[in-house]
C-alpha cells in the first residue's frame, strides 16, 4: 500500500495556473499507474491525467488536453500536475491516486488515494 499526500491547490482566476504535487510514501514499486482525478460537487469523479511510471505516454481527459501536464520525479518520488489556462469548470477537489496491481492505467480502479486538494477557479 502507498500513502499519498497532495498539495498545491488554491484559488485562482480564470486563465491562471496552478501546480499540484503528490508525494508518495511507502514501498518502492516499478512500472505502476499513477494519476490525478477530480470531483466537483454533484458530479462523478473524473480521471484527469494518468501515467505508467515505467513506460508509455500520459493519458489525458479531453477536457484538459493541451492545458494540463502530468509529470513525475523519480528521485523525489513525487507526481505533479501542471494546470495552465484554468477555467471555472476545473473547480473541483483533486486527488492523487496510484495502483500497483498491474492493471490498465485507463481504469478508474486505483487502489491508493490521497486526501485531496481543492482547486477553485473564479471567472
Amino acid at each position: 500500500q502507498l500513502n499519498l499526500k497532495e498539495s498545491g491547490g488554491g484559488a485562482v482566476q480564470a486563465g491562471g495556473s496552478l501546480r499540484l504535487s503528490c508525494v508518495v510514501f511507502g514501498r518502492t514499486y516499478y512500472n505502476y499507474c499513477m494519476g490525478w482525478f477530480r470531483q466537483a460537487p454533484g458530479k462523478e469523479r473524473e480521471g484527469v491525467a494518468r501515467m505508467n511510471t515505467g513506460e508509455g505516454e500520459p493519458i489525458y481527459a479531453d477536457s484538459v488536453k493541451g492545458r494540463f501536464t502530468i509529470s513525475r520525479d523519480r528521485v523525489k518520488n513525487a507526481l505533479y500536475l501542471q494546470m495552465n489556462n484554468l477555467e471555472p469548470e476545473d473547480t473541483a477537489m483533486y486527488y492523487c491516486a496510484a495502483d500497483v496491481g498491474g492493471g490498465d492505467c485507463r481504469s478508474d480502479e486505483y487502489s491508493d488515494w490521497g486526501q485531496g486538494t481543492q482547486v477553485t477557479v473564479s471567472s
